[in-house]
């Protein structure tokens, strides 16, 4: 068990108080002793344990996290081998390559993007996902979801819908296309954070706990 873990949400924009409900439940669930901070300025991201990056609009989220100073930090963070979990339009803003100009992305995870691709065709489904780590079914909410169309060779897909990867992991960092914090299965929290700080601290690797949902 880790004791005085700190996790940040950022908060420019997004699910934000949806994920800070789903890392609650998932460090309930484990064991862990949590702090979750809400980050919108500089100067907080070097002092946190692990990430999440919400979705929301992918070129204000990109544009916000660059004025603040957040960017460099959120890069040296993934650079120093902490977790990182990013949804959506923050897949989109942590890929190598978002196809599109007005996207300045992190590159932290080895993919480029097509944005919104399955909105432009259904603007929002659910669906049962197998994920790579997970003994049952994720139910997973897609909403206006971009879609991972190349995936670099060190990046490990841990789920796919329709031939496409939905969720990725490139060291530390995970992310969905998908929006897990929509749900009360706090699973992919704990899979790409806590389970990512207990390996680190040599802790407990389980990778499957029972489920609220």
């Amino acid at each position: 068990m880790s004791a005085g873990v700190l996790i940040g949400v950022i908060a420019v924009q997004g699910n934000v108080s949806e994920h800070v409900g789903a890392i609650e439940r998932a460090a309930a669930a484990t064991g862990h002793d949590v702090n979750v901070v809400e980050i919108r300025e500089s100067g907080v991201v070097p002092d946190c344990d692990a990430l999440a990056l919400p979705g929301g609009e992918s070129t204000t989220i990109s544009r916000l996290l660059r004025l603040e100073g957040i960017d460099d930090e959120i890069r040296a963070h993934a650079d120093a081998g902490k977790p990182i979990l990013a949804t959506c339009a923050g897949l989109i803003v942590a890929s190598r390559d978002a196809r599109d100009d007005r996207v300045d992305t992190l590159d932290l995870i080895d993919v480029s993007v097509d944005r919104n691709a399955f909105g432009r065709q259904v603007d929002s489904f659910e669906a049962g996902l197998d994920v790579s780590g997970l003994d049952d079914p994720f139910h997973a909410v897609f909403i206006r979801a971009p879609v991972v169309d190349e995936v670099g060779a060190g990046v490990e897909t841990l789920a796919t819908w329709e031939d496409h990867p939905v969720a990725v992991r490139d060291g530390p960092v995970v992310a969905t296309a998908f929006h897990p914090e929509l749900t009360d299965d706090y699973r992919i929290h704990r899979l790409a954070l806590f389970d990512r700080l207990d390996d680190d601290a040599g802790g407990n690797t389980d990778t499957e706990a029972e489920t609220d949902a």
